[in-house]
């Protein structure tokens, strides 16, 4: 069921499937909006989870303020909706921006996270492909189509949205492997291999965290979750569903000393 709650003063759309499992919490890309992962993944986690989505602050059905687009904002937008619509810890699944945004909760709030999967994530804007993003190309007119589809503020306030979203792009996240390394929570790290987040980087990624997990989809993209939502579904349902970290017949990294 959709609706608007005042998250941190703002009106903020969100949209809370219900179900009797454990919360799930969908975190969407930037420059993009929920009905992207409701409408793939979202649909086949439902039958297990409870499922709740909502669009930040300048994305999707929510309008947009005068402020510059900051990842530290939009932790605290999601802080809110966790503690005012889910009522407490939830798995978090974020994809792009918004596995930055659990990573970045997942530091400050850790009693609201139970395990995250991160999607084509990056923890340091350097760990970005250098790309430039033609206005003219099928992926900026589709985003630019949804864009106008659904927001409050209309069509005129897209260029600003792509100046704000652009300009955080190339100055933020600046998490170092040492901080990531604090995040006690099981973490999926989930990658196509043709992504927008280097390999390099998203493996670093992985070898920070001290319960993460790695998969790395073959004849993906970044838009791994709409390219291939099947595949990413059941890897997220394998991993969220596993209990206790993985056994393995030759484990290195996993391994523990003798007397752990």
């Amino acid at each position: 069921m959709a609706s608007t709650v005042e998250i941190d003063g703002h009106p903020t759309w969100v949209e809370d499937r219900g179900g009797s499992g454990p919360p799930l919490l969908l975190l969407h890309g930037g420059l993009s909006n929920s009905d992207e992962l409701l409408n793939s993944i979202g649909r086949d986690l439902s039958e297990s989870y409870r499922v709740v989505a909502f669009d930040r602050r300048g994305h999707g059905y929510t309008a947009d303020s005068d402020a510059d687009f900051h990842y530290a904002d939009m932790a605290a937008e999601t802080i809110g909706v966790l503690e005012k619509v889910v009522g407490g810890a939830a798995h978090l699944v974020g994809w792009s921006d918004g596995g930055i945004i659990a990573l970045l909760v997942a530091l400050q709030r850790p009693d609201l996270v139970r395990k995250m999967v991160v999607i084509g994530a990056n923890f340091h804007y350097d760990g970005m492909v250098p790309v430039e993003m033609d206005p003219d190309s099928p992926m900026a007119k589709e985003l630019g189509r949804a864009y106008i589809e659904r927001s409050p503020d209309g069509a005129e306030h897209l260029d600003e949205v792509f100046r704000k979203s652009l300009a955080m792009f190339s100055a933020e996240p600046t998490l170092t492997a040492a901080d990531v390394s604090q995040i006690g929570s099981p973490v999926l790290v989930l990658s196509g291999d043709d992504d927008l987040v280097s390999l390099t980087h998203t493996v670093a990624l992985y070898e920070a965290l001290p319960e993460g997990q790695l998969a790395v989809v073959p004849g993906a993209s970044h838009a791994l979750p709409l390219e291939q939502p099947d595949a990413a579904t059941a890897l997220i349902l394998k991993f969220l569903g596993a209990a206790g970290s993985p056994q393995t017949l030759f484990p290195i990294r996993r391994a523990r000393p003798a007397n752990a």
